[in-house]
């Protein structure tokens, strides 16, 4: 996912999530800390949503992180939001505190700001889980504007959940 997706693009991917969460029974819930529920939005934007969304969370503090997903405060202070270890205790979480069957978390910078040479503005973590699988996650390096990033990364935690269907 190298190029920016526009709205359509991002509506015909969340419309083709929601035919297979649909067919395949499954309830999404999501976990974002740098897309602020877009990814609850663009699926949610499609009709009938509700026979296969449950809910989402944005959760941006360490504190919220903690109190609705259950990442641990040693895992925030030895790797900090943006890691793997978060991204997939986000997604843990959001299982367990959810009646959802499948789970996608993301932890970015999305900048202008916040980066630094470790983590540069772009580093996005994103993490799937299906309820009784071991999660997976991926850092992805974004390139653009707030907006950009956003939007890949969007378009990046949806094209991963339909992986994480098949």
């Amino acid at each position: 996912m190298s190029a920016t997706p526009d709205d359509a693009t991002l509506q015909a991917m969340a419309a083709r999530l929601g035919g297979l969460l649909h067919d395949r029974h499954h309830r999404l819930v999501t976990a974002e800390s740098c897309t602020g529920g877009w990814i609850a939005k663009a699926m949610t934007d499609i009709a009938g949503c509700s026979d296969w969304f449950d809910c989402g969370l944005a959760a941006y503090s360490y504190e919220a992180k903690q109190a609705l997903l259950g990442v641990s405060l040693q895992t925030l202070e030895t790797h900090g939001a943006v890691s793997r270890e978060t991204a997939i205790e986000m997604v843990s979480g959001a299982l367990v505190n959810s009646g959802a069957s499948i789970a996608v978390a993301v932890t970015g910078i999305a900048g202008p700001g916040g980066g630094s040479d470790d983590k540069p503005v772009g580093t996005v973590w994103i993490a799937w889980k299906r309820r009784g699988d071991y999660a997976r996650a991926q850092i992805h390096h974004f390139v653009g504007d707030r907006e950009a990033v956003r939007r890949q990364t969007v378009a990046a935690a949806l094209h991963g959940l339909e992986a994480t269907l098949d």
